[in-house]
């Protein structure tokens, strides 16, 4: 098996000589945010972190995706924060691609390094310092947590991508497969991320409809997807994010293996409008 690769690291800018052409794109149905448009212009500062800016690639939209948003944070050493979490109904999950973070979480120090995945629950108490020395990049994507009649909220805990065994798709013979971090079938979860795995040349060959909303961030090497009506191309560090229902397939074009963290929403009740339902 091929060692693990994250994306590559975000910010500066283009020469003055570079030609003004790229592949974002945002319509009515997804957008695409290539690698190269992440530069030191469009970070954010946030309320309770220190030496810390972020890419926000997604966020609740009126209209468009409404469920999440994501965050690739950069904290330099010494960095960090105490009270990271503004929202106490807000879950999250932490995922990291670069450096080594150290998670304080309900009392128990836990050393991060790239691969390294959190679940936090609404309520959970943790901190995040960079005690490195050199900068540390972290995946934070956050939702607010819907409680559903009968089940508990999830325990919180942390892993590595190298200590789940991906699941093979059927029929695939393992070409395409998803590292699962939370079981499909435990409802306490209202959310997934997991990271999915497509070999050389192999394919989602159907174009899935559905009602998850997505966040997809290339880890590793390229590929051709379909979104909507179009065909785009993506490489490592591009965040795809997609609204419901869009129709989406892809075809991994080689000449390695095609990665990315994939967020969806799962396992609960469409809401109909109605303030009060499920309490």
């Amino acid at each position: 098996m091929n060692a693990p690769i994250y994306n590559p690291a975000c910010g500066g800018l283009p020469p003055q000589t570079a030609l003004h052409t790229g592949r974002a794109v945002f319509t009515e149905a997804y957008a695409v945010i290539p690698h190269g448009v992440m530069s030191d212009i469009v970070t954010s500062l946030l309320p309770g972190w220190t030496g810390t800016r972020a890419w926000i690639l997604a966020r609740p939209l009126s209209g468009f995706a409404e469920t999440f948003t994501q965050y690739l944070m950069e904290i330099a050493p010494g960095g960090g924060s105490d009270s990271p979490e503004p929202d106490p109904q807000a879950e999250g999950v932490l995922f990291v691609v670069g450096g080594t973070p150290t998670l304080a979480l309900d009392g128990q120090d836990h050393a991060l390094r790239p691969g390294s995945y959190a679940y936090l629950p609404p309520g959970a108490g943790w901190k995040l310092r960079n005690r490195g020395g050199e900068a540390a990049r972290v995946h934070w994507i956050r939702k607010a947590y819907e409680f559903a009649r009968g089940f508990d909220v999830p325990d919180a805990f942390v892993t590595h991508d190298s200590e789940v065994e991906p699941s093979g798709m059927s029929g695939t013979n393992g070409a395409w497969a998803t590292t699962r971090f939370v079981a499909p079938d435990d409802l306490r979860h209202d959310m997934h991320v997991n990271i999915v795995t497509l070999q050389a040349g192999a394919s989602i060959p159907f174009e899935e409809t559905h009602v998850m909303e997505h966040g997809l961030f290339v880890l590793e090497g390229k590929a051709v997807y379909r979104l909507n009506r179009d065909w785009v191309e993506v490489e490592a560090g591009d965040f795809m994010w997609l609204r419901a229902f869009c129709p989406q397939a892809c075809y991994a074009g080689g000449p390695g293996r095609f990665r990315y963290l994939l967020y969806k929403d799962v396992n609960r009740h469409p809401a109909l409008g109605r303030r009060g339902f499920g309490r």
